[in-house]
């Protein structure tokens, strides 16, 4: 999947960073309705569009069976429709087994209804290729759908994508007791802290090299600095680990997904670094967040400086996970216009409905959050949770910052508190407002630490009236 040659070319691309925006902390709060910013957001999210021209896999060798290796019938199909100048490479019905599936420019992967693609539990057949691991660069297995710097790419249809991680493959590499692992067993532990420490000190990305021999798990669907992305239709079961992650991409649409996988870090969607998504329509179940907005860990999201931007979320179910909305903890290169819409978000696994992560070793600027409309039937802690004592807590040298988090026309059947909101002594969140919500099933008082800014308007509470001196009484 990768040579020499190409190496050295991603290479030089992470170098020279041609995705770098302008650093956070510049941008000012808008002035007037945030929410009037969100149709010229969407005016510019705009999927791709493909030729009316088909590739069916079995007519390059694909047979169907669950027991074939289908990888060279992928690998050719994809090709012949990259050279023909794009279209469809169709999965018909029947259970395909592959290895890891590189798109190209112009290609749509239509997966249909009654179709699986079943990958690989084999981390041998999984290349190295440039990827991010938790916010950091490096080179490790591939994702098992992966794409680096193409332009106009698909994962659409009906069908199923089944990773095959469980708690006999990929998910133990976590280190957990309650998934397959037992002391002795091998870990990520010891290649998670190489790979941090590799970060801090500034080693070049050409010498982080990882994958065979080591434990850090494949991301499911990667396209990294691509262009124009549609993943449309499709459910995804048995994720290793993150299972949607597009990186330092632009127009980016993720619609109507069914995601489910009850694994350690198998966030559904986290958009890294990227500018102009829509997450639409989307079901989530999931082992860790339902969407996290990321931008790098620590000082490889400083050295990129690529926030995360004018993100859209609306319309999508959350079920189990530790966060609905959540934004970080990876945030170094900062999150900015964030806007969450029309989701129903319930289940007693389900943590937090909105989720802000920060601390003194990311030192991310997260600025610009607005949600409305958000039913939430029931959370296990709280609607709204902005911590700076994540993981690092303080730390750090760097300082977090959050600032304008809006909450409107919000409700709750159950939750522990309303808010569990914990800035620094020397560096608070900074203007959070609730305006028109209603929490209902509300099991006792909030907690709010360093906050600068808080308001409410027109907030019931249990039915009662609540403002900023009592809701955390």
């Amino acid at each position: 999947m990768t040579n020499r040659r190409q190496f050295l070319r991603a290479m030089a691309a992470t170098a020279a960073a041609p995705f770098v925006l302008e650093p956070p902390a510049v941008v000012q709060q808008p002035s007037r309705d945030p929410w009037s910013e969100l149709p010229s957001i969407l005016a510019r999210i705009r999927p791709p569009t493909f030729p009316a021209r088909d590739f069916d896999v079995t007519a390059f060798g694909a047979v169907g069976d669950g027991a074939a290796d289908c990888s060279p019938a992928f690998r050719d199909a994809i090709d012949a429709c990259a050279r023909a100048g794009g279209g469809r490479v169709v999965v018909p019905a029947g259970v395909f087994a592959a290895g890891p599936i590189a798109l190209k420019s112009g290609v749509d992967l239509h997966v249909t209804a009654g179709a699986t693609i079943r990958f690989s539990r084999d981390p041998r057949r999984y290349p190295l290729v440039l990827t991010r691991f938790e916010g950091m660069e490096l080179m490790n297995y591939s994702p098992l759908v992966y794409a680096y710097g193409q332009r106009d790419i698909a994962v659409t249809g009906g069908g199923t994508l089944d990773g095959g991680a469980d708690c006999g493959h990929w998910w133990p590499w976590k280190g957990r007791t309650a998934c397959g692992w037992s002391r002795g067993d091998p870990s990520q532990d010891a290649d998670r802290s190489a790979l941090i420490a590799m970060v801090e000190r500034g080693a070049p990305v050409s010498e982080r090299v990882f994958g065979a021999g080591h434990y850090l798990r494949p991301q499911f669907i990667q396209p990294y600095r691509c262009t124009n992305v549609l993943v449309e239709g499709v459910r995804l079961r048995g994720a290793p680990m993150w299972q949607v992650h597009p990186v330092l991409c632009t127009n980016v649409t993720v619609r109507g997904l069914h995601i489910q996988a009850d694994g350690p870090n198998t966030d559904g969607c986290d958009p890294e670094s990227c500018t102009d998504v829509l997450i639409a329509d989307c079901e989530f179940d999931t082992g860790d967040d339902c969407i996290a907005i990321k931008s790098g860990r620590n000082a490889d999201g400083r050295r990129l400086r690529a926030p995360s931007e004018h993100i859209v979320v609306r319309g999508c179910r959350m079920k189990n996970g530790h966060g609905g909305v959540t934004i970080g903890s990876e945030i170094s290169g900062g999150v900015r216009n964030v806007f969450a819409e029309d989701c129903r978000l319930d289940s007693p696994a389900l943590e937090f409905a909105v989720r802000v992560k920060n601390n003194a070793a990311r030192g991310g600027v997260i600025e610009n959050v607005f949600a409305r409309r958000l039913h939430v039937g029931q959370v296990a802690r709280a609607a709204l949770t902005i911590d700076f004592y994540y993981e690092e807590a303080d730390r750090g040298p760097f300082t977090p910052v959050v600032r304008n988090v809006e909450l409107r026309e919000v409700t709750t059947a159950k939750a522990d508190s309303v808010l569990y909101l914990r800035g620094f002594p020397n560096a608070p969140v900074r203007d959070v407002s609730l305006v028109d919500c209603d929490f209902e099933g509300v099991a006792g008082p909030s907690r709010v630490e360093h906050v600068d800014g808080l308001s409410l308007r027109n907030v019931r509470v249990n039915g009662k009236p609540s403002d900023a001196a009592t809701i955390a009484k």
